[in-house]
């Protein structure tokens, strides 16, 4: 069951017009909320994220905050999983191809849940590979554009070697991967660039900063140079589906011992408590309401 331009229905009788501007030019936005035990986590801050990304293209908001988290409850409520990961879209709307934007259209809505899963057990254990790239997309990273294909094209890269990820640099400094936040540990301290343009501001990321203020780790957000990516002890990727993640080796050499280390492992820990604790009981469920 999805949600398109206010109506729920069977998803193979959704339809869009193909002079919709996000079929044409990718003109439009996204989001991903992850759902646990059918309560959507941080929901406000999706929304501002949302909120954040449509101004930045200047696309109208089609609903309220109110309207917002009504339809994704009922959306929740219409699948037979627990643990979702709601994506809704919104595209400027249809209209005769042309690059300026055309007046007065509605925008195209269009809302989805599938089964959210983690990263599998052995994953967790033995951790990851990654390879590296030079970062060549566009300088708004910050928004989540539907325009995604410079990070699909950087994300083949490590999927055609069964890798799972791309760790982007540019001008010399780490930005973050194809489709997660990237976090170093150098000497117990964890390092992870500051959010700018050129990284999108991930809801996980907030919560990786947060555990470990909370729990005295040492944390620094600033810039990371390449060489001190390729030295770090540990080096981890956060995003909503691969939550925290080990990666042990780097365009195929080892990183720190060659394994998941210490503070990922406590980080790891914590976020899992975190999740049971506070995902799963919805403690977190109105902020930023």
């Amino acid at each position: 069951m999805i949600f398109l331009n206010g109506r729920f229905m069977p998803i193979d009788e959704a339809m869009v017009p193909v002079l919709d501007r996000g079929f044409i030019f990718g003109d439009g936005v996204y989001e991903m909320v992850p759902v646990y035990s059918r309560v959507a986590f941080r929901l406000g801050e999706h929304l501002l994220r949302l909120e954040n990304s449509l101004a930045a293209v200047g696309i109208r908001n089609p609903y309220s905050r109110a309207r917002w988290r009504e339809i994704i409850d009922t959306l929740i409520g219409r699948q037979s999983f627990d643990d979702q990961g709601v994506y809704l879209q919104i595209t400027r709307g249809v209209a005769k191809r042309d690059h300026a934007f055309p007046k007065d259209i509605a925008p195209t809505v269009f809302m989805m849940s599938n089964p959210l899963v983690g990263p599998s057990r052995e994953l967790i254990e033995n951790g990851a590979a990654a390879l590296s790239a030079q970062d060549n997309r566009w300088l708004r990273c910050d928004i989540k554009s539907i325009s995604l294909i410079g990070n699909c094209l950087l994300r083949q890269l490590s999927a055609e070697q069964g890798m799972a990820e791309t760790i982007l640099l540019r001008d010399g400094l780490l930005t973050e991967a194809s489709a997660s936040n990237v976090f170093t540990v150098w000497g117990g301290v964890i390092r992870t660039p500051p959010k700018s343009n050129l990284i999108l501001p991930g809801i996980t990321y907030d919560v990786i900063v947060e555990l470990a203020r909370a729990n005295g780790m040492p944390i620094e957000m600033r810039a990371i140079p390449e060489g001190e990516l390729r030295g770090a002890d540990e080096i981890w990727v956060t995003s909503s589906s691969k939550e925290v993640l080990a990666i042990v080796t780097l365009d195929g050499r080892r990183v720190g011992e060659g394994k998941p280390g210490p503070v990922f492992r406590r980080m790891h820990r914590l976020y899992q408590e975190f999740k049971a604790k506070v995902m799963r009981s919805g403690g977190e469920a109105s902020r930023a309401a």
